[in-house]
């Protein structure tokens, strides 16, 4: 038998940064109707963003009409966000940086997420990258 997300929401975005209005409204209705507090919605809007941006610059090199697929599921512990696109493969916790203040720029967005999510993992699978985090709630 299947199993079915209850609390889960999907969508697709086209690789364009002009989409992120379109993420931030998909993400505020998703939080208002699962009843994520304010201050836990700004910290998934932040991850998300960063990841949408990482990858319609760094994988796609640029605005495109490649798919981004973004699954938000609020399950009692945490909000689990699963991103997927088919940009090159990429492993952004491969090699993850130390944190630190005095980074040079680039790479911030990796370590924001590393500090914000408590769990996260990467997979490339069926010509996609998979990346996964679960953020407490």
């Amino acid at each position: 038998m299947a199993a079915v997300m209850k609390n889960a929401r999907s969508a697709m975005f086209l690789a364009r940064l002009g989409e992120l209005r379109h993420l931030t409204a998909f993400l505020e209705e998703f939080c208002g109707s699962r009843g994520i507090e304010r201050p836990r919605c700004l910290r998934l809007n932040l991850v998300l963003e960063e990841l949408f941006v990482n990858s319609v610059q760094h994988g796609y090199r640029g605005d495109c009409d490649a798919p981004i697929w973004i699954t938000l599921d609020a399950r009692p512990e945490a909000v689990q966000i699963t991103f997927e696109d088919t940009a090159p493969p990429f492993n952004p916790f491969a090699r993850l940086p130390a944190p630190d203040v005095q980074h040079k720029i680039g790479g911030l967005g990796v370590l924001l997420t590393r500090e914000l999510a408590e769990g996260r993992d990467y997979a490339y699978l069926f010509g996609r990258n998979r990346v996964r985090l679960s953020l407490a709630r």
